[in-house]
């Protein structure tokens, strides 16, 4: 089975979001394994073009890449389940990128393999690691048959 990682820009330090990362990317099998990038200055577009460069060079030689941004598709938690299965078969290392305050830059979309979106709603890019780590925890909980996964809604 394939490694996973999370690389994101800017640093988590002991806030609550980062136990809150560390709780699920803990309990995933495969691990996810964070790298961390730093937030680039300047003015909007040099920052996006910088922080996009640093994320893809932080890439593992033949990453099959999962971008996080607005634009991505929005699978079920089931269908994240199928998609991650199938990616963590491929035999390559899954990488998800998480880009900064500017957003990713072209350069990273057009070399993800898939985009993904968390919603249509913008998200601080500090809570939506511990957020995709659940969603990860969840579609491996769904992928093993594991009782976390509730499907439907309450009664």
């Amino acid at each position: 089975m394939a490694d996973m990682h999370l690389i994101a820009i800017g640093r988590l330090r002991n806030d609550p979001e980062a136990l809150l990362f560390a709780r699920y990317a803990e309990r995933l099998r495969p691990k996810l394994m964070l790298t961390e990038v730093a937030e680039g200055r300047g003015a909007p577009a040099e920052v996006k073009r910088r922080e996009g460069a640093a994320l893809l060079a932080a890439l593992p030689a033949n990453a099959f890449v999962v971008a996080l941004d607005l634009g991505g598709t929005t699978p079920t938690s089931e269908r994240l389940a199928d998609l991650l299965t199938r990616w963590l078969e491929l035999a390559r290392p899954v990488c998800f990128l998480i880009g900064g305050a500017e957003g990713l830059d072209a350069s990273v979309i057009a070399r993800a393999d898939v985009t993904l979106s968390l919603g249509a709603m913008t998200w601080p890019h500090f809570l939506v690691r511990p957020m995709l780590a659940e969603q990860l925890y969840r579609a491996r909980c769904i992928a093993t048959g594991h009782p976390y996964h509730r499907s439907g809604r309450p009664s």
